[in-house]
Parts: C-alpha cells; structure tokens; sequence
C-alpha cells in the first residue's frame, strides 16, 4: 500500500562502487528527524563492475554482489531500520539474493531478525538469448559481429518492480541491474501513488534521480577545482538528499553540519552529466526533456529545481553485453637522481627495442607518468615550481593481448632493467588483468521479465 505522502526525502549514500562508505551516516541522522517517507538510495554498479560481478559469481556462488556491502550498511543499517528509513540499492550486482542474505544476517547481528528484504531479479539476460541474437540488437558497433561467448548481459530495469516490493512492505530492497535514477523514482511511485504513464512527473522523479545518482558530485565533489570552484570542507562533504513534492518539483540539498556546497553550478554541471540529448534523455520509464529545467536558489545549500517534461517511455531497453576484452600487462619502474629523465628515455627505448624483436605484433605504450615522487613530494606546490630537470620519473609501460605470452615476456623484460640497466632503477611492479569488452544492445520490452520476491520468507 503506498503512503499518498505528500513530501518524500531521498538521500544518496554512494555514487559508485567504490564509494566513501561512510558518507550515509550524516545522511540518516538528517533524515531521521523527518517527518514522511524517507529513503537511503545506493548507486554504487556500473557496466564494468556488473561484469566483473558476474565473473566472481561463477568463481563462487556466494558471491557476485558489491564487495563493500558491510561497510556501506553497517555504520547505517541499524539507525535506518529503527528511524523507519528504507533502504534500495544496486549492490545486489550479479548475486542480488547473495547481498539479501548477507544484509538479513547483518540485521539479524543488529537486533532486527524480521526486516523484510525484498530482492528485484530479471536483469541478466545471458542465458535467454545465444549470441547471434545478441549480435542483431547491437546498437551503434560490430563488437559482436562474430558471436564471442557472452561473460554477462544484463537490461537495465526501470522503476516499476522497486514501487512493487516497497508497496510489498520492504524495508531493504537489493536490485542488480537498473537504471540509476530508477532507484529513487521506484520510492516515489510508491510513495505518491503516481501512475506509470503520468510522464510528467515520471520525468520530474527521474530528473531527482539522476542529481542524486553520483553522491557528493551534485554537492561539490567531482566539481572542486581549486581557485575556479572552490568548495569548503572536502574532508568532510555532504552526499545529497532530494525533498520531493507530489507535484514532483524537488529541492536538492545536503546535511547540516557537512562540507562541500550546493549551488546552480554544482546542479548545473549535474544535470547535464551523461546527458547525450537534452530533449530525449532516455530511460526505461520515461523520456526526459530536461530544455525548460530552471534551478532556483531556495537558500543556503538548497536549489529548488522545476521543468521537467516527459514523453512516453522507449518501446526498447538497453542491455550491456560482456564478453572477453583479453588481458593487459602493466610494468612499471622508477629512475631517481641527476640525469633521471635521460635514464628513464633510454629505459623505454631499450624495452621498445626488445620487445619489438621478441613479441613484434605486440603494441606497447610507455608512460611518464611520476614526477617528483621518490625524492620529496609536489604536495602545495604549482607544476611550474617544480624542477625543470625532475629528480626523479617513474615510467609505466603497458601492452593488451589475448594470449598471456607475450604480456609475461614484457613484464620480464622491464623487471630485468633491475640489473640490465639503465643506471639506477627500482621500485618495478607488474602485473597482468583480465580485461572486459562490453556493447549496447537494444531488447524488446516483452522478453524482460522483472519478478520480486522476498528471500526466506514464506510463499
């Protein structure tokens, strides 16, 4: 049943998945002296961590869910789900079940042995469709033209199945694959009982996703640029929280007490992240124009945000396909003292000049790329104060294959400068990783299948 509220508070704890894991705390003390739904939102999956994902699934069966789950929820869990603060994130990843236990048994530890924890499937499609006709509904490239096994391939779902679960009475609801601003419309379907084709305010909950969707970058983060745009308090900033009306006009903000800033500039520069069309942002829910959109400062830390328009939603959804990218070599070795970068010129030509002998159909890349850091550090100073000849450089070389052979040989080969010179280098690390190829395909609506169940409870 939805709560018919008539103002909703979202923050965002997590833009990426690697994200501050302690940026909800300030969060849920703010929203816990709310009064209506409040809800904590994690984004924290992007196409190469759901592949990656998928590939530690099958290495075990346990896994495949973001690996920082505890650390983001267990400075939270507990004050979120005694607040009445629910919770939805895509840190489900390939194992969204696995990430449910793991949550249930964190509550459990907490004193919270009922949460209801709903979990969203239907986003990896691997199985149900065979390369070919992946192949067919790839947009834009040929990268599947020659049907490569597929790792992963997962549909971004909308926000339809997070409104289901939470009408359901979830507390915690773990998705894999979703479009990002679907995590913070699913909550404001459900809470103002909105309609899945009103398009305007489908389009005005979307736009409140996509500002919260990167974390602190709508507060000042990803922003800063010291003496252009200056932020206070970068140690200690502010992830956003969203107050949503019914009508769907929005004001972003940020916890009291905590750096960083929002302002016009800081919305700005969000809105427009990963926009391709202004006029036709395309999600599953909703096409969002964003060409009327005006921002309005409603006082300290606090941009009152109008004018999103919508259009009926695509007829297709967009699925990222993984298959096998091969592997890259990285090597890397420092030359320090008089002469260094000299040194450090002849180091890349003698590796150039080998590997072109002993691995020819190699391509290598070799990088300066550490100025200054072994002897002192550049900390303060502007690049123009640092030394014209520098004390020291540090070159990475790099090279992708299919085969393992030659990235082996040329690791050796940069380890053996220890002793084949030039003079004076150290510092060698290498190592090799595998890599992840990854394309868009274009899939009917009437394939995916979204399902919502609650894990451990009785049918």
């Amino acid at each position: 049943m939805a709560d018919r509220a008539d103002k909703v508070f979202i923050g965002c704890g997590a833009g990426f998945a690697a994200d501050r894991t302690d940026a909800a705390v300030p969060i849920v003390r703010e929203l816990a002296g709310r009064a209506g739904p409040r809800f904590l939102i994690y984004e924290t999956l992007g196409e190469r961590t759901l592949a990656l994902s998928q590939i530690e699934r099958r290495r075990d069966p346990e896994r495949g869910y973001n690996p920082l789950l505890e650390r983001f929820l267990e400075p939270v869990l507990g004050d979120a789900l005694r607040s009445g603060i629910r919770i939805v994130g895509n840190f489900g990843a390939a194992n969204p079940r696995a990430a449910a236990a793991r949550i249930a048994g964190m509550a459990r530890r907490l004193g919270f042995p009922s949460v209801r924890i709903a979990v969203v499937e239907g986003d990896d499609l691997t199985a149900l469709l065979s390369p070919e006709q992946f192949a067919a509904r790839e947009t834009g490239w040929t990268l599947l033209r020659d049907k490569p096994a597929i790792i992963a391939a997962n549909v971004y779902l909308g926000a339809a199945p997070i409104a289901e679960a939470l009408d359901q009475g979830a507390q915690v609801v773990v998705t894999g694959r979703v479009a990002d601003p679907s995590l913070a419309l699913g909550p404001l379907i459900h809470s103002f009982g909105w309609a899945l084709d009103d398009w305007q305010r489908l389009a005005a909950g979307t736009l409140a996703g996509h500002l919260l969707e990167c974390g602190s970058q709508v507060s000042g983060g990803y922003f800063a640029d010291p003496g252009f745009k200056d932020v206070p308090g970068m140690d200690t900033i502010g992830y956003p929280i969203a107050e949503i009306e019914a009508s769907g006009e929005f004001v972003i903000t940020k916890p009291e007490g905590t750096g960083g800033l929002v302002d016009r500039r800081t919305v700005t520069e969000q809105l427009l992240y990963e926009i391709h069309d202004p006029a036709s942002y395309l999600t599953p829910d909703v096409i969002l124009d964003l060409t009327q959109v005006e921002l309005a400062q409603a006082g300290r830390d606090r941009i009152r945000v109008t004018g999103a328009r919508g259009k009926p939603r695509p007829e297709t959804l967009k699925a990222t396909v993984c298959i096998d990218g091969g592997l890259l070599a990285e090597a890397e070795i420092s030359y320090a003292g008089p002469n260094a970068a000299a040194r450090a010129r002849l180091a890349i030509q003698t590796i150039r000049s080998r590997m072109a002998r002993r691995a020819p159909g190699l391509t290598l890349r070799a990088d300066a790329i550490g100025l200054v850091s072994i002897l002192g550090d550049t900390a303060g100073q502007s690049l123009e104060q640092t030394r014209a000849e520098p004390a020291d450089v540090r070159i990475r070389f790099a090279a992708e294959a299919m085969q393992r052979e030659p990235l082996e040989l040329l690791n050796a080969e940069v380890e053996a400068l220890y002793c084949a010179g030039p003079a004076g280098g150290g510092g060698v690390r290498t190592r090799i990783t595998p890599r992840l190829a990854s394309a868009s395909c274009l899939i009917e609506r009437d394939r995916v299948r979204p399902t919502v169940s609650f894990p451990g409870e009785p049918a």
